[in-house]
């Protein structure tokens, strides 16, 4: 089994690509290792003492390293651990665990104007079909978490989550493109 690296917007963050579909559906963020138990992959990636950060894409997962952590040191031992669990075929979570990512739409924090139903639908459209593969290329994810008054809030997932260049991406990229398709949009904030 080859599992490739890639390297991420984000210094700290290293994508790997085991060659096989990690997340039939959704996505997966882990940024505790509490949060971790419930994935014995993502557990020992924990375990290792300098992750900080695992994330389930499609078809990666994106590991993301500890201020003062080389890459250097923890890559050999990130791919051991995915080598092993990947070629054993043990299972992405424990049994009772979550799976995937709650749904976009349960996880809006922000109360919608009934009245902007159909910006909010073209805005997720947006989201779904130009940025989310796009930001996947990278190591990463954005969920869509609401609409009000004009400002779009999402939140940034593996890679994407704390990257130097994640306002950038933010106001340059997705701010841009959703004012341009959606003129109701007046900015773009990341929770």
């Amino acid at each position: 089994m080859l599992i490739e690296t890639e390297a991420t917007p984000n210094p700290a963050t290293l994508k790997f690509l085991p060659g096989r579909v990690v997340m039939d559906a959704g996505t997966r963020d882990f940024a505790t290792p509490e949060e971790a138990e419930a994935s014995p992959l993502a557990d020992a990636l924990f375990a290792l003492g300098d992750v900080t950060g695992v994330f389930f894409g499609r078809d990666f997962v994106s590991v993301t390293a500890a201020p003062g952590a080389e890459w250097r040191d923890l890559k050999p031992d990130v791919l051991a651990i995915l080598m092993d669990h990947f070629t054993a075929q043990m299972p992405l979570f424990r049994t009772g665990g979550a799976g995937f990512s709650v749904p976009a739409e349960e996880e809006a924090t922000f109360a919608e104007d009934p009245a902007d139903a159909d910006i909010v639908a073209q805005i997720k459209d947006l989201i779904e079909t130009r940025v989310r593969p796009a930001v996947a290329n990278d190591g990463g994810d954005i969920v869509y978490r609401g609409f009000d008054k004009g400002k779009v809030f999402l939140r940034m997932q593996g890679a994407c989550a704390g990257c130097p260049s994640s306002s950038a991406t933010l106001k340059n990229g997705i701010e841009q493109l959703l004012r341009y398709y959606v003129p109701e949009v007046t900015e773009v904030r990341a929770v």
